[in-house]
């Protein structure tokens, strides 16, 4: 069996989920990600837009599988108060009584007090299990890691998102070397293929043909400090490519090489428009001889 295929628990609390996680922006009919809790997927991501057809997959699921699954639901409110209404509304359209995860979205400064305050009131409610936080600041993960480690405080957050993929590969050294060992919270990634940059072949160096999904998937998920991978698919086929990274494992070391070369080139010519804190210094990848690339 894949070493992918087995489901991984989250964070301080434990949950077990499946290595790839399904977002819900990007139109996936309400079958297909049913037919993905089926072959194993069991991380259903309601987030930033809530496309009525994956809610209605986690009405559906939750009816018979509620203790199976792993679902969060996204706040971008920036203010406390109003993260009591979003939580409220995406719990009634999606027929729940609670979602696992809370997740602030996008934050690049850590959240007040406030914010806190106001997830222990849903805890306490039972509205919300855990918190959770995703950034485009490497740096501040990295405060919170050093933070849990040391025991200046108890750990707030039980998992924390950020963009990691071939060409983003700052978190190597901005991150994942402060990922203290069990316990520990989870780490997810998002944005596998660079949004469809690692999959374009007129983004390629000379002579280079692009990646699959499968193996963007493959190696985020090769990194041992990566519980689970974000996807957002949107048909069954790239779906199925999806799953297929699962089925297959870990990249071996030829594949893994050829990659990092696709990535860095990717990196290095074609900025993001939104990057990370730390990208300058960290993501400036030197692109491997092209001896040691496998063509």
């Amino acid at each position: 069996m894949s070493d992918f295929l087995e489901k991984r628990p989250l964070g301080y609390g434990g949950l077990l989920a499946s290595r790839l996680g399904i977002g819900s922006s990007f139109g996936l009919p309400r079958r297909v990600v049913e037919h993905a809790f089926e072959r194993g997927v069991n991380y259903l991501y309601w987030g930033s837009i809530r496309r009525p057809a994956f809610g209605q997959a986690i009405r559906h699921l939750a009816k018979r599988h509620r203790d199976e699954l792993v679902l969060t639901v996204q706040s971008y409110a920036r203010s406390p108060r109003l993260m009591v209404p979003s939580v409220e509304i995406a719990l009634r359209r999606s027929g729940l009584d609670y979602f696992d995860y809370l997740l602030l979205g996008a934050r690049n400064e850590a959240p007040t007090d406030d914010y806190l305050e106001v997830f222990e009131q849903l805890r306490d409610r039972g509205k919300v299990r855990f918190l959770s936080l995703s950034t485009h600041n490497r740096p501040l993960l990295k405060e919170f890691l050093t933070a849990d480690q040391q025991g200046q405080n108890a750990p707030a957050y039980d998992m924390f998102m950020l963009r990691y993929n071939a060409a983003h590969r700052g978190a190597e050294q901005d991150v994942f070397p402060f990922v203290p060992n069990q316990p520990r919270p989870a780490i997810l990634a998002y944005t596998a293929t660079r949004w469809g940059h690692l999959l374009d072949a007129q983004k390629m160096p000379p002579g280079e043909a692009p990646l699959s999904a499968r193996d963007c998937y493959r190696f985020a998920l090769s990194n041992p400090h990566v519980d689970l991978v974000l996807c957002g698919p949107a048909n069954a086929q790239q779906m199925d490519e999806a799953i297929s990274a699962l089925e297959t494992g870990p990249l071996d070391q030829e594949e893994r090489q050829r990659v990092e070369h696709i990535g860095a080139y990717v990196y290095n010519q074609f900025q993001p428009s939104f990057p990370d804190a730390g990208d300058t210094k960290n993501n400036a990848h030197t692109i491997p001889d092209s001896n040691s690339a496998v063509r």
